[in-house]
């Protein structure tokens, strides 16, 4: 890895001043836009960073084969924690403070493995465009004391975005993808079986081209949410998509109201 390269000074004043008061930390990454523009930004920044991914049934295969590349591309350490989050009947159970209890899970475990490591700080890429009041999870944040430079540089999603196309990551196009717990609706059991109905819809649909989408189950069917740039796709491969997802649930349904960044 070459600092010297064009690709590494794309680090906001902002952000580098925030990054400049740490010196050996850890990062829960995901593998998503946000965290994979921290780790470049700290290596840039000349810290001493390691990875580490969470992996549970919240999360599909390919968010870890993405992970895996970009800590390849930029030459970082990743470490896998593999973590059962559904043995906490807390997260199980679907409450309204399910993203809190499994916030406080997966922040505990980097925190855990972290420490066994030496290192005593912890990053998470939480940035300015979050909405702390909507999102039981930013408390956990707090109480374990974890560290948001990105928020707290006052980065925004879309500044996010353009840094890491500046920066020559793959990410900073990849649209957001929130954990498939977020595919149940509150007060319904999360289960395995549930979890992998969905992924294996979601996975199909990529698989058919679709990028900026969720399928989100609804009783014994499955809702479609999908932006409005990617309807004309939807709709060709209708009859395709139909008998997919047919496979899995009684009935596919489309849904209009979708949002980039949705959960």
């Amino acid at each position: 890895m070459d600092l010297n390269d064009a690709k590494f000074q794309s680090v906001p004043a902002e952000l580098a001043a925030v990054l400049s008061r740490f010196e050996r930390v850890a990062l829960a990454f995901s593998g998503g836009v946000d965290s994979a523009y921290l780790l470049h930004a700290a290596l840039a920044q000349g810290l001493d960073v390691k990875a580490y991914y969470v992996a549970s049934v919240f999360q599909p295969a390919f968010e870890r084969e993405d992970a895996r590349r970009l800590v390849a591309e930029l030459g970082a350490e990743m470490e896998v924690l593999e973590l059962d989050v559904l043995s906490s009947p807390a997260v199980s159970s679907n409450s309204p403070e399910r993203c809190y209890w499994c916030k406080r899970a997966i922040m505990g475990a980097v925190q855990e493995a972290a420490r066994a490591d030496g290192r005593t700080v912890l990053f998470d890429g939480s940035n300015a465009s979050d909405d702390v009041a909507d999102r039981p999870g930013m408390r956990a944040l707090v109480e374990l004391e974890v560290h948001s430079p990105l928020r707290e540089a006052g980065l925004t999603k879309a500044r996010i975005r353009e840094l890491s196309r500046r920066a020559g990551l793959f990410t900073w196009d990849k649209p957001a993808y929130a954990c498939l717990a977020t595919r149940i609706p509150t007060g319904r059991e999360i289960t395995p079986q549930l979890l992998e109905r969905v992924e294996r819809a979601e996975s199909a649909m990529f698989a058919m081209g679709l990028r900026d989408f969720r399928v989100r189950v609804m009783g014994e069917a499955a809702r479609i949410e999908v932006t409005a740039d990617e309807l004309p796709l939807l709709l060709e491969r209708r009859e395709e998509i139909v008998a997919r997802l047919g496979e899995d649930f009684a009935a596919v349904l489309l849904d209009l109201r979708f949002r980039e960044g949705s959960g």
